[in-house]
């Protein structure tokens, strides 16, 4: 399920608040600055940071 264009525009990295990177193929958000990833469940971005991945 891809996420609309609008919650994108919004959605900032809760530790860094910069700019997110959506990978709609692996389904998560990417921090480049934190090197975190986000993951999206069910259609819902999980935006704590103790969820995070490092990538």
């Amino acid at each position: 399920m891809a996420l609309k264009k609008e919650l994108l525009e919004i959605l900032a990295c809760p530790k860094c608040k910069g700019d997110l990177e959506y990978r709609e193929s692996e389904n998560r958000l990417l921090c480049q600055k934190c090197k975190l990833a986000y993951a999206i469940k069910d259609g819902i971005p999980v935006m704590l940071i103790d969820e995070a991945k490092p990538i």
